[in-house]
């Protein structure tokens, strides 16, 4: 042991761990984060099943000539919007879902899925991939953009009195 100049011990280096044991701690978080990285570019995606639907309507988009993105009602065929501008959030979901569909040789005549969920989820899928985007994450503004187009407070799939 060694003393200090107060003359009270120390231990000496190594003594409170082994000198294998940082390495160690080291090489397990080195595979811990290699096994996740490999289950993740692998296609593992957790299962995460979002709640009850509160909320749904089915929605086509539609690209007009001026530049211009028409939001359809895909049950009445009535248009709910009209987005001009520049409207970065709209378009920057709806092109990865477009690109999605590209990618499975889908069209872009089959309508999405806007949902709110029981659990506060407002989500926006595709049927045709099964690809889903939770637009709550993206924070209250950027959900804004979509949630005025959900259909009025009326529960679906509840059975009508």
């Amino acid at each position: 042991m060694n003393t200090v100049a107060s003359g009270l011990p120390t231990a000496d280096r190594g003594t409170l761990f082994p000198r294998w044991f940082p390495r160690a701690v080291g090489a397990l978080l080195v595979v811990l984060l290699a096994s996740l990285a490999v289950l993740r570019l692998g296609g593992f995606e957790p299962a995460v099943e979002p709640g009850a639907v509160l909320r749904e309507r089915a929605l086509r988009f539609a690209d007009e000539s001026d530049g211009a993105v028409r939001v359809i009602d895909h049950a009445s065929g009535r248009t709910l919007a009209l987005m001009r501008g520049e409207q970065g959030f709209l378009r920057g979901v709806l092109r990865g879902l477009a690109r999605d569909r590209r990618q499975h040789g889908i069209g872009a005549g089959l309508p999405y899925l806007l949902s709110l969920r029981d659990d506060g989820r407002l989500l926006i899928t595709d049927p045709a991939t099964g690809q889903r985007i939770d637009l709550a994450s993206f924070g209250p503004d950027n959900a804004a953009v979509f949630v005025r187009w959900l259909p009025p407070n009326e529960p679906t799939g509840a059975p009508t009195p």
